[in-house]
C-alpha cells in the first residue's frame, strides 16, 4: 500500500482527532445512554450496548468496571459512570 502524503493541514487536523479522542469518545457514550433510553427494540439495545462496550474499550476503562455495566445492562449505571469519566477528564 502507498504511503499517504498529507499536507500540513490535513496533518494538523488528524493530530487534533487523536488529540481529543477521549473527549470524542465521553461524547459518544453519552449520546449512547440517550439511544438506549428512548431505543424500543432488543435488537437495537442490543446494538447500542455493542457500541458502549466498544467505545469505554477504546477509552481503557478497567474491564472490571465494563464487564459490571456490560452484565447490568443498566442505562442509569452506565449514565452515572459516564459523568464520573467526564468530571475526571474536565479536571486533567
Amino acid at each position: 500500500m502507498a504511503k499517504q502524503n498529507y499536507s500540513t493541514y490535513q496533518k494538523d487536523v488528524i493530530g487534533r482527532y487523536y488529540e481529543n479522542q477521549e473527549t470524542i469518545l465521553l461524547q459518544s457514550l453519552q449520546e449512547l445512554v440517550t439511544e438506549l433510553y428512548l431505543a424500543e427494540s432488543d435488537t437495537k439495545k442490543q446494538k447500542l450496548w455493542e457500541r458502549a462496550h466498544t467505545a469505554m474499550t477504546k477509552l481503557k476503562i478497567k474491564p472490571a468496571i465494563i464487564d459490571h455495566i456490560m452484565n447490568k445492562t443498566s442505562v442509569e449505571i452506565l449514565a452515572k459512570n459516564v459523568a464520573e469519566w467526564l468530571k475526571n477528564s474536565n479536571t486533567k
